[in-house]
Protein backbone atom coordinates (compact mmCIF):
# COMPACT_ATOMS: atom_id res chain seq x y z
CA UNK A 1 0.00 0.00 0.00
CA UNK A 2 1.05 3.60 -0.50
CA UNK A 3 0.21 6.64 1.88
CA UNK A 4 -3.44 8.32 -0.03
CA UNK A 5 -4.59 11.74 0.98
CA UNK A 6 -8.10 12.29 1.86
CA UNK A 7 -10.30 14.73 2.66
CA UNK A 8 -13.48 15.27 4.62
CA UNK A 9 -15.95 17.61 5.09
CA UNK A 10 -19.47 18.19 7.37
CA UNK A 11 -21.27 21.34 7.50
CA UNK A 12 -18.92 22.78 10.66
CA UNK A 13 -15.18 21.12 9.88
CA UNK A 14 -12.95 20.10 6.69
CA UNK A 15 -10.39 17.60 8.02
CA UNK A 16 -7.51 16.71 5.64
CA UNK A 17 -6.28 13.66 6.66
CA UNK A 18 -3.50 10.87 5.45
CA UNK A 19 -4.47 6.80 5.24
CA UNK A 20 -2.32 3.58 4.38
CA UNK A 21 -3.97 0.09 4.71
CA UNK A 22 -6.80 -1.52 3.64
CA UNK A 23 -9.72 0.34 3.74
CA UNK A 24 -11.90 -3.07 5.50
CA UNK A 25 -9.15 -2.66 7.89
CA UNK A 26 -9.51 -1.75 11.64
CA UNK A 27 -8.79 1.99 11.92
CA UNK A 28 -5.85 3.32 13.94
CA UNK A 29 -5.90 6.81 13.93
CA UNK A 30 -2.71 9.18 14.85
CA UNK A 31 -3.47 12.41 16.21
CA UNK A 32 -0.16 14.68 15.75
CA UNK A 33 0.56 18.01 18.51
CA UNK A 34 2.03 21.01 18.59
CA UNK A 35 3.41 22.28 15.57
CA UNK A 36 3.16 19.53 13.41
CA UNK A 37 0.75 18.02 10.60
CA UNK A 38 -0.22 14.59 9.67
CA UNK A 39 3.03 14.12 7.92
CA UNK A 40 4.65 13.61 11.76
CA UNK A 41 3.24 10.24 11.34
CA UNK A 42 4.65 9.37 8.14
CA UNK A 43 7.28 6.40 9.78
CA UNK A 44 4.12 4.67 11.32
CA UNK A 45 1.33 5.21 8.51
CA UNK A 46 2.90 2.49 5.91
CA UNK A 47 4.40 0.08 9.13
CA UNK A 48 0.40 -0.62 10.66
CA UNK A 49 -0.89 -0.28 7.38
CA UNK A 50 1.24 -3.59 5.93
CA UNK A 51 -0.36 -5.31 9.51
CA UNK A 52 -3.74 -4.86 8.29
CA UNK A 53 -4.47 -1.65 9.58
CA UNK A 54 -6.96 1.16 8.27
CA UNK A 55 -3.65 3.56 9.28
CA UNK A 56 -5.48 7.24 9.57
CA UNK A 57 -3.15 10.56 10.50
CA UNK A 58 -5.16 13.89 10.09
CA UNK A 59 -4.03 17.09 10.15
CA UNK A 60 -5.59 18.73 13.14
CA UNK A 61 -7.76 22.14 13.46
CA UNK A 62 -5.62 25.59 12.76
CA UNK A 63 -3.09 23.22 10.87
CA UNK A 64 -2.27 21.86 7.31
CA UNK A 65 -5.32 21.50 5.08
CA UNK A 66 -7.68 21.16 7.48
CA UNK A 67 -10.52 23.93 8.78
CA UNK A 68 -8.04 27.18 10.66
CA UNK A 69 -10.67 29.34 12.44
CA UNK A 70 -10.43 32.76 14.08
CA UNK A 71 -10.72 32.66 17.77
CA UNK A 72 -8.60 31.06 20.74
CA UNK A 73 -12.37 29.38 21.73
CA UNK A 74 -11.90 27.59 18.70
CA UNK A 75 -9.53 25.45 19.70
CA UNK A 76 -10.71 24.05 22.87
CA UNK A 77 -10.81 20.01 22.91
CA UNK A 78 -14.34 19.66 22.82
CA UNK A 79 -14.49 21.40 19.51
CA UNK A 80 -11.47 18.82 18.49
CA UNK A 81 -13.32 15.89 19.89
CA UNK A 82 -16.20 16.31 17.51
CA UNK A 83 -13.58 16.95 14.58
CA UNK A 84 -12.43 12.96 15.52
CA UNK A 85 -16.11 11.83 16.10
CA UNK A 86 -16.90 13.84 12.30
CA UNK A 87 -14.02 11.48 11.25
CA UNK A 88 -14.26 7.73 12.49
CA UNK A 89 -17.69 8.26 11.02
CA UNK A 90 -16.64 9.64 7.97
CA UNK A 91 -14.44 5.95 7.71
CA UNK A 92 -17.59 4.42 8.00
CA UNK A 93 -16.73 3.09 11.40
CA UNK A 94 -17.54 2.74 15.02
CA UNK A 95 -14.71 2.29 16.87
CA UNK A 96 -10.98 2.88 16.61
CA UNK A 97 -7.82 2.66 18.03
CA UNK A 98 -6.20 6.02 18.97
CA UNK A 99 -2.55 6.97 19.14
CA UNK A 100 -1.93 10.63 20.19
CA UNK A 101 1.29 13.03 20.92
CA UNK A 102 1.79 16.13 22.38
CA UNK A 103 -1.80 18.30 22.10
CA UNK A 104 -2.83 15.21 20.20
CA UNK A 105 -2.54 13.23 23.44
CA UNK A 106 -5.05 15.31 25.34
CA UNK A 107 -7.47 14.80 22.24
CA UNK A 108 -7.15 10.85 23.11
CA UNK A 109 -7.27 11.05 26.37
CA UNK A 110 -10.39 12.93 26.02
CA UNK A 111 -11.99 10.84 23.50
CA UNK A 112 -11.23 7.76 25.64
CA UNK A 113 -13.29 9.56 28.82
CA UNK A 114 -16.10 11.36 26.87
CA UNK A 115 -16.55 8.38 24.12
CA UNK A 116 -15.05 5.24 25.46
CA UNK A 117 -18.01 3.55 23.43
CA UNK A 118 -15.64 5.09 20.27
CA UNK A 119 -12.52 3.60 21.72
CA UNK A 120 -10.97 0.31 21.26
CA UNK A 121 -7.65 1.14 22.71
CA UNK A 122 -6.06 4.48 23.12
CA UNK A 123 -1.78 4.83 23.25
CA UNK A 124 -0.26 8.18 24.26
CA UNK A 125 3.64 9.24 23.46
CA UNK A 126 5.02 11.30 25.95
CA UNK A 127 1.92 13.34 27.38
CA UNK A 128 0.40 11.67 30.26
CA UNK A 129 -3.42 11.34 31.54
CA UNK A 130 -4.32 14.51 33.51
CA UNK A 131 -8.17 13.24 34.50
CA UNK A 132 -9.20 17.19 35.62
CA UNK A 133 -8.00 18.60 32.67
CA UNK A 134 -4.47 18.92 30.88
CA UNK A 135 -3.84 22.80 32.06
CA UNK A 136 -1.09 24.69 34.01
CA UNK A 137 -3.26 24.77 37.09
CA UNK A 138 -3.23 20.82 37.14
CA UNK A 139 0.69 20.00 36.13
CA UNK A 140 2.11 22.67 38.45
CA UNK A 141 1.27 20.83 41.30
CA UNK A 142 3.66 17.73 40.20
CA UNK A 143 6.55 19.70 38.75
CA UNK A 144 9.71 19.11 40.25
CA UNK A 145 10.75 21.37 42.89
CA UNK A 146 14.39 19.90 42.88
CA UNK A 147 14.90 21.14 39.72
CA UNK A 148 12.51 24.13 39.27
CA UNK A 149 12.85 26.25 42.36
CA UNK A 150 9.53 27.82 43.31
CA UNK A 151 11.04 31.46 43.75
CA UNK A 152 12.66 30.98 39.94
CA UNK A 153 10.24 28.99 38.17
CA UNK A 154 6.82 28.92 39.90
CA UNK A 155 5.46 26.98 36.94
CA UNK A 156 8.26 24.55 36.67
CA UNK A 157 8.64 23.19 33.17
CA UNK A 158 4.79 24.66 32.42
CA UNK A 159 6.23 28.59 32.49
CA UNK A 160 5.91 28.35 28.98
CA UNK A 161 2.13 27.97 28.89
CA UNK A 162 1.17 31.27 31.12
CA UNK A 163 3.81 32.99 28.83
CA UNK A 164 0.97 32.03 26.04
CA UNK A 165 -1.77 33.11 28.18
CA UNK A 166 -0.26 36.47 29.64
CA UNK A 167 1.61 37.73 26.04
CA UNK A 168 -0.38 35.27 22.93
CA UNK A 169 0.73 38.11 20.37
CA UNK A 170 4.75 37.64 21.32
CA UNK A 171 4.98 34.68 21.49
CA UNK A 172 2.98 34.03 18.17
CA UNK A 173 5.56 36.69 16.76
CA UNK A 174 8.18 34.81 18.15
CA UNK A 175 7.45 31.88 16.01
CA UNK A 176 6.33 33.72 12.95
CA UNK A 177 9.06 36.37 12.53
CA UNK A 178 11.05 33.32 10.71
CA UNK A 179 9.32 30.02 10.44
CA UNK A 180 11.87 27.97 8.66
CA UNK A 181 14.25 28.48 11.87
CA UNK A 182 11.58 27.69 13.97
CA UNK A 183 10.85 24.59 12.72
CA UNK A 184 14.68 24.14 12.83
CA UNK A 185 14.96 24.88 16.14
CA UNK A 186 12.17 23.24 17.19
CA UNK A 187 12.62 20.00 15.64
CA UNK A 188 15.94 18.50 17.37
CA UNK A 189 16.58 14.92 18.72
CA UNK A 190 16.40 15.04 22.79
CA UNK A 191 19.70 14.28 24.53
CA UNK A 192 20.60 12.32 27.97
CA UNK A 193 23.08 15.65 28.70
CA UNK A 194 19.58 17.97 29.49
CA UNK A 195 18.96 15.20 32.19
CA UNK A 196 18.45 16.73 36.13
CA UNK A 197 18.11 20.65 34.27
CA UNK A 198 15.61 23.18 33.87
CA UNK A 199 13.81 22.51 30.60
CA UNK A 200 14.04 25.71 28.20
CA UNK A 201 10.34 26.21 28.12
CA UNK A 202 11.28 27.07 31.98
CA UNK A 203 13.09 29.92 31.18
CA UNK A 204 10.49 31.69 28.86
CA UNK A 205 8.50 33.53 30.65
CA UNK A 206 11.51 34.65 32.68
CA UNK A 207 13.02 35.67 29.30
CA UNK A 208 9.70 37.40 27.94
CA UNK A 209 10.16 34.91 24.70
CA UNK A 210 11.00 31.44 23.46
CA UNK A 211 14.50 32.41 22.14
CA UNK A 212 15.83 34.56 24.75
CA UNK A 213 16.75 38.25 23.91
CA UNK A 214 16.76 37.03 20.11
CA UNK A 215 13.05 38.09 18.32
CA UNK A 216 12.65 35.40 16.48
CA UNK A 217 14.15 31.64 16.20
CA UNK A 218 17.93 31.52 15.72
CA UNK A 219 18.88 30.05 12.17
CA UNK A 220 20.26 26.53 12.83
CA UNK A 221 21.50 23.49 11.31
CA UNK A 222 18.28 21.32 10.44
CA UNK A 223 18.58 18.29 12.60
CA UNK A 224 18.25 15.38 10.16
CA UNK A 225 17.71 12.79 12.66
CA UNK A 226 14.27 13.90 13.21
CA UNK A 227 13.21 15.50 9.84
CA UNK A 228 14.52 15.36 6.57
CA UNK A 229 14.69 18.15 4.33
CA UNK A 230 11.49 17.35 2.69
CA UNK A 231 9.98 16.74 5.38
CA UNK A 232 11.04 20.43 6.57
CA UNK A 233 10.04 22.27 3.94
CA UNK A 234 6.35 20.84 4.68
CA UNK A 235 6.26 21.86 7.62
CA UNK A 236 7.80 25.38 7.40
CA UNK A 237 5.05 25.83 4.00
CA UNK A 238 2.37 25.20 5.60
CA UNK A 239 2.80 27.01 9.23
CA UNK A 240 3.60 29.94 6.96
CA UNK A 241 0.80 29.97 4.43
CA UNK A 242 -1.41 29.34 8.27
CA UNK A 243 0.42 31.50 10.75
CA UNK A 244 0.79 30.10 14.79
CA UNK A 245 -2.60 31.79 15.87
CA UNK A 246 -4.09 28.31 15.50
CA UNK A 247 -1.39 26.29 16.80
CA UNK A 248 -0.62 28.42 19.97
CA UNK A 249 -4.51 28.57 20.73
CA UNK A 250 -4.52 25.57 21.65
CA UNK A 251 -3.12 26.61 24.81
CA UNK A 252 -5.58 29.37 25.33
CA UNK A 253 -8.51 27.39 26.95
CA UNK A 254 -6.98 25.99 29.85
CA UNK A 255 -10.63 26.73 31.86
CA UNK A 256 -12.51 25.52 28.88
CA UNK A 257 -10.84 22.28 29.12
CA UNK A 258 -11.30 21.63 32.69
CA UNK A 259 -14.78 22.42 32.49
CA UNK A 260 -14.86 19.67 30.04
CA UNK A 261 -12.75 17.47 31.88
CA UNK A 262 -15.53 17.09 34.51
CA UNK A 263 -18.15 15.93 31.84
CA UNK A 264 -16.32 12.77 31.38
CA UNK A 265 -17.56 9.59 32.08
CA UNK A 266 -16.99 7.08 34.57
CA UNK A 267 -15.67 10.04 36.79
CA UNK A 268 -12.54 10.00 34.02
CA UNK A 269 -11.46 6.29 34.74
CA UNK A 270 -10.93 4.29 31.79
CA UNK A 271 -11.07 0.86 31.29
CA UNK A 272 -9.83 -0.25 28.13
CA UNK A 273 -6.92 -0.89 27.01
CA UNK A 274 -3.96 2.18 27.28
CA UNK A 275 -0.62 2.24 26.20
CA UNK A 276 1.81 4.93 27.20
CA UNK A 277 5.24 5.86 25.83
CA UNK A 278 7.60 7.70 27.79
CA UNK A 279 10.28 9.97 26.73
CA UNK A 280 13.67 9.46 28.18
CA UNK A 281 15.13 12.61 27.14
CA UNK A 282 11.49 14.70 27.05
CA UNK A 283 12.47 17.47 30.03
CA UNK A 284 9.30 19.26 29.46
CA UNK A 285 6.73 16.31 29.15
CA UNK A 286 8.98 14.97 31.62
CA UNK A 287 7.32 11.56 33.11
CA UNK A 288 10.03 8.86 33.38
CA UNK A 289 11.28 9.52 36.82
CA UNK A 290 8.53 12.43 37.80
CA UNK A 291 5.18 12.79 39.26
CA UNK A 292 3.64 13.20 36.62
CA UNK A 293 2.15 9.91 35.16
CA UNK A 294 0.73 9.39 38.62
CA UNK A 295 -3.01 10.29 37.51
CA UNK A 296 -2.50 8.33 34.81
CA UNK A 297 -1.71 4.84 36.48
CA UNK A 298 -4.63 5.25 39.03
CA UNK A 299 -7.08 6.53 37.15
CA UNK A 300 -6.37 3.72 33.83
CA UNK A 301 -7.50 0.19 34.48
CA UNK A 302 -5.66 -1.55 32.18
CA UNK A 303 -2.47 0.43 31.53
CA UNK A 304 1.12 -0.70 29.65
CA UNK A 305 3.85 1.70 29.98
CA UNK A 306 7.47 0.81 28.04
CA UNK A 307 10.62 3.83 27.66
CA UNK A 308 11.75 5.10 24.27
CA UNK A 309 15.37 6.72 24.43
CA UNK A 310 14.05 9.71 22.48
CA UNK A 311 13.24 13.26 22.97
CA UNK A 312 9.76 14.89 22.50
CA UNK A 313 9.46 14.50 19.09
CA UNK A 314 9.44 10.59 19.55
CA UNK A 315 7.42 9.12 17.03
CA UNK A 316 10.12 10.83 14.24
CA UNK A 317 12.88 10.55 16.31
CA UNK A 318 12.81 7.03 17.35
CA UNK A 319 10.41 5.15 14.54
CA UNK A 320 11.50 1.27 15.08
CA UNK A 321 11.17 1.89 18.88
CA UNK A 322 7.76 3.28 18.59
CA UNK A 323 6.37 1.20 15.76
CA UNK A 324 8.21 -2.02 17.77
CA UNK A 325 6.06 -0.85 21.19
CA UNK A 326 3.02 -0.13 19.36
CA UNK A 327 3.11 -3.66 17.39
CA UNK A 328 3.58 -5.19 20.95
CA UNK A 329 0.99 -3.86 22.46
CA UNK A 330 -1.56 -4.56 20.04
CA UNK A 331 -0.85 -7.76 19.17
CA UNK A 332 -0.76 -8.14 23.13
CA UNK A 333 -4.00 -6.55 23.52
CA UNK A 334 -6.23 -7.13 20.67
CA UNK A 335 -4.95 -10.20 19.03
CA UNK A 336 -8.52 -10.55 16.83
CA UNK A 337 -7.28 -7.25 15.24
CA UNK A 338 -4.84 -8.61 13.11
CA UNK A 339 -5.75 -9.26 9.69
CA UNK A 340 -2.14 -9.10 7.54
Amino acid sequence: MTVTEHTTRSARHTTFYLADGPESGTPIIFVHGWPELSISWRHQLPCFGALGFRAIAPDMRGYGRSSVYPRHEDYALEHTIRDMLELIDALGHEKAIWVGHDWGSPVVWSLASHHPERCLGVANLCVPYIPNGFAPQNTIPLVDRAIYPEAQFPAGQWEYMLFYQENFDKARAGFEGNVKASVKAMFRAGSPDGKGQPAITAHVRNNMGWFGPLPQAPDLPRDDTVISEEDFYRYASSLERNGFFGPDSWYMNAERNIAFSARAKNGGKLSMPVLFLHAEYDYVCATADTRLPEPMREFCKDLTEAKVPSGHWMAQEKPAHVNAALAKWLAAKFPALWTA
